[in-house]
């Protein structure tokens, strides 16, 4: 009976054994995959890298043109607002330029009438002063 126990143990281990030579293939198959896996991603990465830092010059290239451009332009801003507020207040000097002659106008109409009713006033009593001296002669 002692035989057939150590038959069965060695059996039972050599299956055992067996299942652990197939799981530790499968594994080192898993592991060179990924290995491959890990090359292709790093090449990949380096190249994704060395185009990332081609962008980044050209974007640093392009910025440093714009705020060139910028730099140059900020000054006709700068007239063009300055130029901007002198119309305004040009425009508002002559809105109450325009109110002030209309004022003045409507002011010197009333002159008018004043001094031609009054060139009337002394035509009349320059004649009826000339009638009183025809009278008195």
């Amino acid at each position: 009976m002692g035989d057939t126990a150590l038959i069965i143990i060695a059996v039972a281990v050599a299956i055992l054994v067996l299942f652990l030579v197939i799981l530790i293939v499968k594994m080192m198959k898993t592991v060179d995959e990924i290995n491959r896996t890990i090359g292709v991603v790093t090449q990949d990465a380096d190249v994704l890298l060395k185009q990332a830092d081609t962008l980044m010059g050209k974007t640093n290239t392009l910025l440093e043109d714009i705020n060139g451009k910028v730099a140059t332009i900020d000054p006709l801003f700068t007239a063009v607002a300055e130029l901007s507020d002198s119309v305004s207040r040009l425009n508002h000097t002559g809105n109450t330029f325009a109110t002030r002659m209309k004022s003045t106008a409507s002011n010197a109409g009333k002159a008018t009438a004043v001094v031609t009713l009054g060139r009337g006033a002394s035509k009349l009593f320059t004649k009826r002063k000339k009638k009183a001296e025809e009278k008195k002669k």
